[in-house]
């Protein structure tokens, strides 16, 4: 499933316990890189009714399932709705991510108005999250010399360094490669080479860049990520959440009984 169709998805997602808000690919997918055997990473939000927000029964927060399809796994994470919001207003580039991959499988209006509102989360702050997304990938490098996490490690840098430099934000590690200045040559050779295989080893390739230059290489994008972050025009904090408040409140009250549920899908 390397070459991933989304509207392929639509079944596989069609019977969840509560409407799907939107749910979009992830993964090595969204992030230019996948393997011949990569799993498909589905993520997205869901629609408690507002009778399972406000009464003694809480409706899940959270749902996961995983299905087998073609030898291929697909895992499916929502969150509702207003999990999924808070998560906006904090700096998760993940989830920004996730409500922005250009990999859509179900959709709707009130999809298109977070799409819409998605600006106004952005935050200087959201470096954090890249750098420290990072280290984590890079200290599962280190342990098992795979290309996936390398792979990961280059992809969060040069997506911080983009975000902090331009406000966008963009998880496409290829076009990061043509996009960001300082970006290794070499990565697009590692791209290719991890089609091969999801759990193929760096040191396996015969023309692998040394373990001196990747350790120089990424240091120096942490330091560059360091600085775009200082010189940043991304404001301080989001200016979203007034108008995330007023969209959550009225798809809520759309679920009552009685009434008609315009924004939902």
């Amino acid at each position: 499933m390397t070459r991933l169709d989304p509207a392929e998805l639509g079944g596989v997602v069609a019977e969840q316990p509560y409407p799907l808000l939107f749910a979009t690919v992830s993964g090595a997918h969204l992030y230019g890189f996948p393997s011949r055997d990569s799993d498909v990473d589905l993520r997205g939000a869901h629609l408690l009714p507002a009778a399972e927000v406000v009464g003694l029964r809480q409706g899940p927060a959270t749902l996961d399932r995983t299905w087998i399809r073609d030898g291929v796994e697909i895992d499916l994470v929502t969150h509702d709705v207003a999990k999924f919001v808070q998560l906006l207003l904090r700096r998760n580039g993940y989830v920004l991510e996730q409500l922005l991959s250009p990999l859509v499988v179900v959709t709707g209006v009130v999809h298109a108005e977070l799409v819409a509102l998605a600006p106004g989360c952005l935050t200087r702050h959201h470096a954090h999250h890249y750098r420290g997304f990072a280290r984590t990938q890079q200290r599962l490098y280190a342990g098992s010399g795979e290309l996936k996490p390398l792979l990961y490690t280059f992809r969060t840098l040069l997506t911080g360094i983009h975000l902090m430099r331009t406000g966008e934000l963009l998880a496409h590690l290829p076009t990061l490669v043509d996009r960001v200045p300082g970006a290794p040559a070499y990565l697009g050779a590692l791209v290719a080479a991890k089609a091969a295989g999801e759990h193929r080893r760096l040191a396996e390739l015969p023309d692998a860049p040394a373990a001196e230059r990747l350790d120089a290489d990424l240091a120096a994008l942490h330091e560059t990520l360091d600085r775009a972050q200082r010189d940043s025009r991304l404001p301080e904090q989001p200016d979203a959440a007034a108008a995330l408040h007023d969209l959550l409140v009225r798809v809520r009250l759309a679920t009552v009984p009685g009434t008609s549920p315009p924004a939902c899908p």
